[in-house]
């Protein structure tokens, strides 16, 4: 009988070690590892050295972050399309290739609510703008966006307000016949300026400056900013400033990469990515004077439309949002609820 029960306990106390073996393989599985590992950031974009989107991260982001993870963390910054253009560095991201991106709303073919933001005269100014994109619609956006693409947005952050650069006037709705314009190879900018009666070229960013320098076309759209850094102002001689649409930034990070930080690095880099935002917004805001002033002493002539040529410019692009309002259920009470947060 006492051989039985000393059986019985042999049994039951290897039983125990085996389960408590089996119990710490399981934790050992955690999406979140608990031992740093040291990891160089490379963070990609196609903004030039001197926008306030690279100030922000060589001032912030990049001190910060090198800092707060006791050097387990290395942040390289890759502007001016060095890791290729916004498509190449974005699915960079996406693959896990590249850790951070800062794009624009390039990936709305596929999660259309990211395209919102740049909806024609939506957002009204900075502070809109900033309640909207940091509240509870950009929360709506980022999810869907990690949930399609496998990027997690860590901070929305802002290119600006875009206005035209032409080489000839643009004062009136007649000025937009047949004005061959640059935009974005984005639909929403496309049928922008075919609505207002311009003739479009999509193409991206980095081809602008010779395609205007040899007159292939006569103007384009961005933010004032974008003007000055990228040297636009050599070829252009005027800025028509319509305001017509917001757009946005986003600072992403790869999933597969976000996985293999731990908790105290994550921690880390949410916190860099709020202050590089905080801070690059309030660049942004305060730039606009400045970099106003730079293309006027540059030569280039500036034109505030008045209040007829806003409403016939908003007037034009209605059919826009009942193409959108048909296409995307959600549409209607999103943009509903973006504009009461103007008021």
């Amino acid at each position: 009988m006492k051989k039985q029960i000393k059986v019985a306990l042999t049994c039951l106390l290897a039983s125990s070690i085996l389960m408590a073996g089996c119990g710490g393989s399981k934790t050992g599985t955690s999406s979140t590892p608990t031992e740093a590992k040291t990891y160089t950031i490379k963070v990609a974009n196609y903004y030039a050295s001197e926008h306030p989107q690279n100030v922000a991260l060589r001032e912030k982001f990049k001190p910060l972050v090198e800092q707060k993870s006791n050097g387990t963390l290395k942040v390289e910054i890759f502007e001016n399309n060095k890791l290729g253009g916004e498509q190449q560095f974005y699915t960079g991201v996406r693959n896990g290739t590249i850790e951070m991106g800062i794009p624009g709303m390039i990936m709305q073919a596929d999660v259309p609510k990211m395209g919102v933001p740049e909806w024609p005269f939506l957002l009204k100014d900075f502070k809109h703008a900033k309640a909207v994109l940091n509240g509870p619609i950009g929360k709506e956006m980022g999810d869907e966006l990690e949930k399609a693409h496998g990027v997690k947005v860590l901070a929305w952050s802002v290119n600006g307000f875009r206005m035209f650069s032409t080489s000839r006037p643009v004062a009136s709705m007649e000025d937009f016949k047949g004005l061959r314009l640059r935009m974005p190879n984005t639909p929403v900018f496309v049928k922008l300026g075919q609505s207002l009666g311009a003739n479009v070229s999509p193409m991206p960013l980095s081809e602008v400056f010779t395609a205007l320098e040899q007159k292939v076309v006569d103007g384009q759209d961005n933010p004032i900013g974008v003007v000055r850094s990228s040297g636009f102002y050599e070829v252009q001689s005027n800025i028509l400033e319509s305001r017509h649409g917001f757009t946005p930034n986003v600072l992403i990070v790869s999933n597969k990469f976000w996985e293999k930080l731990t908790a105290d690095q994550k921690k880390v880099v949410e916190e860099a990515a709020k202050a590089y935002a905080d801070y690059q917004w309030e660049l942004s805001e305060k730039s606009y004077e400045e970099d106003k002033k730079f293309l006027t002493d540059k030569g280039m002539k500036f034109i505030t439309p008045n209040e007829q040529f806003k409403q016939q410019m908003e007037a034009a692009v209605q059919p826009i949002y009942e193409d959108y309002y048909g296409k995307y259920p959600w549409a209607k009470d999103m943009v509903e609820k973006i504009n009461k947060q103007a008021k």
